[in-house]
């Protein structure tokens, strides 16, 4: 017989868990200082003006303000400017 009756669960079967990654502000919305802006991995995004990393690549903002996106050197790059 060539069939399968019962088989068991193989075992890389597991889907990990999602990190949640990705822009968290968008241009335009006004922010406080300490706020996520990003969380990538890696520099996907850069650091502009009145942001700063975390440990982990996270774009956080300093002071508060209105989060714009711009290009500089080719690399896209976060700000917070003041309103």
């Amino acid at each position: 017989m060539a069939h399968i009756k019962a088989g068991k669960t193989t075992r890389g079967n597991r889907d990990s868990i999602s990190k949640r990654l990705g822009i968290k502000m968008y241009a335009g919305e006004k922010t406080l200082p300490g706020n996520i802006l990003i969380r990538q991995r890696g520099t996907r995004y850069h650091a502009g003006l009145n942001t700063y990393y975390g440990n982990d690549f996270t774009i956080h903002a300093k002071i508060a303000g209105v989060v714009a996106y711009g290009k500089k050197y080719g690399k896209t790059t976060v700000s917070v400017v003041t309103v």
